[in-house]
C-alpha cells in the first residue's frame, strides 16, 4: 500500500517541484505525498546519505526523485543545486522551503553567533532559495513556494531565536507575494504546532520532558502527524490555491486558541490523519 493521499493520483503529473530538508520528518512525509501525485521530487539536504534514502523509498513506491546535497545558507550552493534541477528537469513548478532548525535555550542565556545561526538557518537560507527559485524560473513561468513557519504567535519562549527567525520568514513570504504575483508566482507558509515526528527524538531530557506536557494545552489534545502537514502544503502548491497568497495555514490543533479562563476538556472524536505509509512514531511518544 502506497501513501494515502487525499488528492488525485495525478494531480501533479509532469512537475517538478524541490522539497528542501527532504530527507527526514515533514519533508521526507510531504517528497513522498508530491511523488505519489505525479511530481518528481528533488530533494534537497546537508547530508546526501538522508536524502539519497529518502530518494531510494520513493523510487521504491514507484514515485520519480533525485537528491542533491546543498547547505541553504551558502547562497552559491544554492544557485547550483537550482540549476542543476533546471538542466535535468527543464522546470521548477513548486518549492517547499522546509529545511531548518533550532535548539531550545533561554534567551539571556543565547550568544549572538548562536541567534545568528538559528536566523541564517530557519529565514536567511529559505530566503536564499526563493530568490534563486525565482531569479533563475519562476519570475519567466509562474510558480508555487510554501516556506515552513511555526506556531509562534504571542511569542515563542525558550526558542527565541527560531521564533524571530519564523515571524520573518512570515512577513518575507507576504512581501514576495505581493511582489511576485505579477509573474504568476504565489507564495504562502503553513505553521505546525506540536507534530510527532523524528525531530522530538533530538532534543535533550528536559526538552523532552516538556514535550510530553505538551497536549495539555492543545484544544484538539494530541500530537498532530506528519501528513497534516503535507496535506496542507500539498494543497497550496496545488491548482484549487490558484486564489491564495500571503497567507498562512495553522496545522496546531487549535493551541493559540486556548485562554487561561478555559478549561480544556477531553478530546475523543478528533482522529488523527495519517496518510502516510512510511511514517514512523517517534521514540518519545512510543
Amino acid at each position: 500500500m502506497g501513501y494515502q493521499s487525499v488528492f488525485r493520483s495525478d494531480l501533479f503529473a509532469g512537475q517538478t517541484i524541490i522539497v528542501t530538508g527532504g530527507g527526514s520528518g515533514i519533508g521526507r512525509c510531504t517528497a513522498h505525498e508530491l511523488a505519489s501525485l505525479g511530481a518528481h521530487v528533488s530533494l534537497v539536504g546537508r547530508s546526501i546519505e538522508k536524502v539519497e534514502a529518502v530518494k531510494a523509498e520513493i523510487i521504491e513506491d514507484g514515485g520519480s526523485a533525485s537528491a542533491l546535497a546543498c547547505d541553504i545558507r551558502d547562497e552559491v550552493a544554492v544557485g547550483a543545486t537550482i540549476d542543476s534541477v533546471l538542466q535535468n528537469r527543464g522546470r521548477l513548478d513548486g518549492l517547499v522551503n522546509n529545511a531548518g532548525g533550532q535548539y531550545r535555550a533561554p534567551m539571556k542565556t543565547i550568544s549572538t553567533k548562536g541567534f545568528e545561526a538559528v536566523v541564517r538557518n530557519n529565514l536567511t537560507g529559505g530566503f536564499i532559495f526563493m530568490r534563486e527559485a525565482y531569479n533563475r524560473y519562476m519570475e519567466a513561468h509562474g510558480g508555487a513556494i510554501v516556506n515552513m513557519i511555526a506556531d509562534i504567535w504571542n511569542g515563542w519562549p525558550d526558542i527565541a531565536h527560531s521564533g524571530a527567525a519564523r515571524g520573518g520568514m512570515l512577513t518575507l513570504s507576504e512581501t514576495a507575494a505581493c511582489e511576485w504575483a505579477g509573474s504568476g508566482v504565489r507564495v504562502n507558509t503553513v505553521a505546525p504546532g506540536g507534530i510527532a515526528s523524528s525531530g522530538f527524538d533530538t532534543y535533550t531530557p528536559d526538552a523532552k520532558a516538556k514535550i510530553l506536557e505538551f497536549t495539555d494545552v492543545v484544544p484538539l489534545r494530541r500530537f498532530g502527524t506528519e501528513a497534516e502537514v503535507s496535506g496542507a502544503i500539498v494543497y497550496l502548491l496545488s491548482p484549487a490555491a490558484a486564489y491564495i497568497t500571503g497567507s498562512c495555514i495553522r496545522i496546531d490543533g487549535g493551541t493559540p486558541n486556548l485562554r487561561n479562563n478555559w478549561k480544556l476538556e477531553p478530546s475523543s472524536r478528533n482522529r488523527p490523519f495519517s496518510g502516510f505509509h512510511r511514517a514512523v512514531m517517534p521514540e518519545l511518544l512510543r
